[in-house]
């Protein structure tokens, strides 16, 4: 019987999430033992010709010809899973959608008229149905690992979707804001990376993006309680993922009020 096929692509990204399915290791024999790697750059250089089973795709959509090739890519798979915080969230370079994207290019390239970019990144479920979003940056191996699995097996990952503040709790990690007032977004973050910032002292930046139902309303006015000002508290939320909803809405909101004069 003929192996899943598997494909990984890459839009606009620093190329380390995809690169976690590399760094299995051990595992990786075991996972090439049950699929079919068929389209992986990265890995190798022979590409099989679609359809493929399960579709990898790290990176975000920056111009006119990644979003024609994403509607391509979910034509010719039948599950199509996004990893790492610039594929589900737009990535660190969202951060250029609340700026044109003219002044950019007019600054770095020394003929900005070839370059061909949207004025948004944006995550690929703004143009194609996604199946499951894996979050991180970079994501988990395990979790992708998970993910892979419970895919070929036919069942839903089980993916944590409460916050870090619960792998804080687990590692017997004192609290960084309380124990020494440490502005920390770990309370409305997605656990996933063992809590590795809180372990060290210091604040969770919001790596794998806001958990379920997140607060962040909650939490940037408990920041203002400990004396950051709005201007901190947007920069606070606009760090790998700010272009995902619970994190771009209330730093908008933050700013909304420093615009409309006064606060800080």
């Amino acid at each position: 019987m003929a192996l899943p096929k598997l494909a990984v692509h890459k839009f606009a990204s620093c190329d380390g999430c995809q690169l976690s399915l590399l760094d299995l290791e051990e595992e990786l024999l075991a996972v090439a033992g049950v699929v079919q790697i068929a389209n992986f750059m990265e890995a190798s250089r022979e590409v099989l010709p679609p359809p493929y089973d399960v579709t990898l795709v790290e990176g975000s959509v920056t111009t006119p010809h990644d979003r024609r090739r994403i509607m391509q890519i979910r034509d010719e798979t039948t599950v199509l899973i996004t990893i790492g915080a610039c594929a589900t969230a737009g990535g660190i370079q969202a951060l250029r959608n609340w700026r044109d994207v003219d002044d950019f290019n007019n600054y770095v390239y020394a003929h900005p008229e070839f370059i061909d970019a949207l004025q948004e990144s944006t995550p690929i479920s703004d143009y194609v149905k996604v199946d499951f979003e894996l979050r991180g940056c970079p994501i988990s191996k395990y979790q992708l690992l998970e993910v892979l699995v419970a895919f070929l097996q036919g069942r839903r990952p089980n993916i944590p979707t409460y916050s870090v503040c619960v792998e804080c709790k687990t590692k017997g990690n004192p609290c960084v804001m309380v124990s020494h007032g440490t502005p920390c977004l770990g309370p409305i973050t997605q656990a996933g990376c063992g809590a590795l910032c809180p372990s060290y002292d210091r604040g969770c930046y919001g790596c794998f993006g806001p958990m379920e139902s997140a607060n962040a309303a909650s939490l940037a006015g408990h920041f203002e309680w400990m004396g950051l000002s709005n201007r901190e508290i947007v920069n606070s939320l606009r760090g790998f993922n700010a272009w995902a909803e619970a994190f771009r809405k209330e730093s908008d909101r933050r700013e909304a009020l420093i615009e409309i004069g006064g606060a800080r």
